[in-house]
């Protein structure tokens, strides 16, 4: 047997559109996977399609909220009703608002954390039965080096972070006796269109990364496909409630 053979198998990727997001989708779908790309923007949903279709691979496209609960139990069952099995659940739909904390105003606090807090957790919540069920399942979180460190602007981001490495922990430790395993993605500094913003917004930041990266550069969507496939395959049956830290080195300097 292939440890990272997913043929045959059905995943859903929220904010699967673009990024790291589609990055990892297309690896997932190279291993054998179909898709299910669940995202907000359709148009920018189709153009993924067809870039994942040209490789080969069988992709549809459900419309997702990540910051409203019901949308995320209603992109997960459309989901599974798409290829008629949910095996794999990647929760990687995520936000950040760059304030001081003081100004942060609530709502912001609050469209922070419903995306990347609750929405992970409501798509997990979701996808159980059906796992359970089948009596396996892969759930794989995307949390952040913000989980560990903390910056003047990122109050809201980290905590939502660092909330999702735990919710991860605790999930794994509720789920695994039903053959589901739960892990995290720890992405350091991707070179992405979130990403894009923090570099006009933060002086000298493209320098200071690269800085403080063994590897001596920033990472590409490209460089978290490994790690998607790892966690996805049969290859991690006996690992759960990690953090994987894709970060090039980042977080292994004080």
């Amino acid at each position: 047997m292939d440890l990272f053979d997913l043929s045959g198998r059905a995943a859903l990727v929220t904010g699967g559109n673009g990024g790291i997001g589609l990055a990892m989708a297309a690896a997932l779908g190279r291993a054998g996977a179909n898709i299910v790309l669940a995202a907000r923007d359709a148009d920018k949903g189709e153009a993924a399609l067809a870039a994942l279709r040209r490789d080969g691979i069988d992709a549809r496209f459900v419309a997702f909220d990540a910051g409203d609960s019901q949308s995320c139990r209603d992109a997960v069952h459309a989901g599974a009703a798409a290829f008629g099995r949910l095996d794999i659940l990647v929760c990687n739909a995520g936000m950040s608002i760059r304030k001081l904390p003081e100004d942060l105003a609530e709502a912001e606090w609050r469209q922070v954390m419903a995306v990347n807090l609750d929405g992970p957790f409501f798509c997990a919540q979701a996808a159980f039965p059906a796992m359970k069920a089948r009596g396996r399942g892969k759930i794989i979180t995307i949390a952040s080096v913000y989980a560990s460190l903390g910056a003047p602007k990122v109050a809201a981001y980290a905590a939502s972070k660092g909330g999702v490495a735990q919710l991860t922990r605790s999930l794994a430790a509720a789920w695994a006796p039903h053959g589901i395993q739960v892990n995290a993605i720890v992405p350091g500094w991707i070179d992405t269109d979130l990403t894009a913003r923090a570099r006009v917004d933060v002086a000298g930041l493209a320098d200071a990364v690269v800085a403080r990266t063994p590897a001596g550069r920033w990472g590409v969507p490209g460089d978290l496909a490994g790690a998607a496939v790892f966690l996805a395959s049969p290859a991690s049956d006996f690992v759960t409630g990690t953090m994987l830290e894709v970060d090039g080195g980042y977080l292994s300097r004080g």
